[in-house]
């Protein structure tokens, strides 16, 4: 079970991200988060394959007002690396973000959910609903393998299982609307946590671990989340973007699901792609604030 950490001096002078870097050991691994401000707890949670630095826009307005919580999963950011695509599973992932929450003490917590970040974060709803207050969920789905996925997941899926280098740059890039246009900083802020293909099993493996089958691992829990958010009456926010190939249609989904979406306004954020905090991060903060205010 090799694990390893990416050198601090990758993360030296990254384009708006000088954040001071917060570290707590979650079995035996060391999980980063960046930790601004104070308030209501904002948990904000990443998806595949990038890290708290895609909430760099978010960060400096909600914690004008807010306690914001960024946390790198295992294998991303400056948390601890396997090195073996083996190591990761679905489990690993969501046992890591309990030992987090629990370690930290968090509470009322307003949950951010993005990509892989919804089918963790709101499993953990399910298992601890106590400890939070609202729920955020953007670009993001629970897959239960009980219908097919899309042509455009499945593309990426064969993508990463036939590339053993992964090119994270390339990654970000195409998942947004003008992604050619991205600052070279930008792109070299996201591929900073990767020095080389070594570091990069923790990417490589979260496509392959979306449940595409009826029994896959983690279909049954997916399944269990989704009854389990049929009755959520808290206050839920779902805000996806008009033009992810990857998760358009599942804004629907998740309002018609959860009665905590109900009576909430239907945000659809324009002109972004699957990476819409760093196309549209100003905009996004500026609804999770009001959404906030008026659910307090």
């Amino acid at each position: 079970m090799p694990v390893i950490s990416t050198p601090e001096e990758r993360f030296a002078n990254l384009s708006d991200f000088s954040f001071k870097p917060h570290y707590v050991e979650v079995s035996g691994l060391r999980v980063h988060y960046v930790d601004e401000g104070k308030g209501e707890t904002v948990l904000c949670l990443h998806g595949e394959p990038t890290w708290s630095y895609l909430y760099c826009k978010m960060i400096p307005i909600l914690s004008a007002r807010h306690r914001v919580v960024a946390m790198d999963f295992i294998g991303f950011g400056r948390s601890d690396k396997f090195t073996e695509q083996s190591e990761y599973s679905f489990k690993m992932h969501c046992d890591t973000l309990t030992g987090f929450i629990k370690s930290l003490l968090l509470n009322r917590i307003t949950l951010v959910v993005q990509d892989w970040g919804g089918p963790i974060g709101l499993r953990l709803v399910r298992e601890m609903p106590e400890r939070f207050a609202r729920l955020v969920i953007m670009n993001t789905w629970l897959p239960t393998g009980d219908v097919p996925v899309s042509e455009a997941f499945l593309k990426w899926r064969r993508f990463v299982q036939n590339t053993p280098d992964l090119p994270i740059g390339q990654v970000i890039r195409m998942g947004m609307i003008n992604g050619n246009l991205l600052a070279p900083d930008i792109i070299a802020a996201y591929e900073a946590p990767f020095p080389d293909a070594s570091y990069k099993a923790g990417a490589a493996a979260w496509p392959l671990l979306v449940p595409i089958h009826y029994d896959d691992a983690g279909a049954p829990e997916m399944r269990q989340t989704r009854e389990f958010l049929s009755k959520w009456d808290k206050p839920t926010l779902v805000m996806f973007s008009d033009k992810d190939p990857i998760t358009h249609g599942a804004d629907r989904f998740f309002r018609s699901l959860i009665p905590g979406a109900k009576n909430q306004p239907e945000i659809v954020i324009k002109d972004a792609g699957h990476f819409l905090q760093e196309e549209k991060g100003e905009e996004i903060a500026g609804h999770i604030l009001k959404f906030i205010e008026q659910t307090i």
